[in-house]
């Protein structure tokens, strides 16, 4: 894929056997974020205006020298269990850091009992290799952006065993 294949705002959408709250809390919650995909903690400080965080695993530190914070980002818009935007910011080499922050959006439906609509956007203008990152495809040792990591999340909310398991 080059980087003109790739769209500025990718939108994806999943459906899982969750309650919206479920969902949530796994998108939000600090002890759920590291359990699932690529098992980074992430803290959302629950207010508009609040921080976002990603911080690199150890294995992240030892296999390329990651900072302690990957990716970070300011709340927008916060109003659980249905709306959740902040700016994501990735940090893992000077390149992604010279680029702008992007818009990151979950929307969370619940459709009927038993099982919600995730739809996540991510806006990317003006930053073509954090674009390129979230939309590739699987990679060994790397994982496979926000396809793999929402169906991994699927997977881990309706098994409690990620793909990996």
């Amino acid at each position: 894929m080059t980087m003109t294949e790739v769209r500025t705002t990718q939108v994806y959408e999943v459906y899982i056997k969750a309650s919206a709250q479920k969902v949530w809390d796994a998108i939000t919650s600090p002890e759920w974020t590291q359990k699932y995909a690529y098992k980074s903690r992430q803290e959302v400080e629950p207010r508009v205006g609040g921080s976002f965080k990603a911080y690199a695993t150890d294995e992240m530190k030892q296999f390329g020298g990651a900072p302690d914070v990957i990716i970070d980002g300011e709340v927008i818009e916060y109003d659980p269990p249905k709306r959740l935007v902040h700016t994501w910011h990735a940090h893992f080499s000077d390149d992604y850091t010279t680029e702008p922050a992007t818009r990151l959006t979950y929307e969370i439906a619940e459709e009927s009992p038993g099982f919600t609509r995730l739809t996540l956007v991510h806006e990317l203008e003006g930053a073509p290799l954090h674009a390129q990152m979230v939309a590739s495809k699987w990679t060994e040792g790397a994982g496979g952006g926000w396809t793999w990591i929402l169906s991994d999340l699927k997977s881990f909310l309706e098994t409690d065993k990620t793909l990996s398991e």
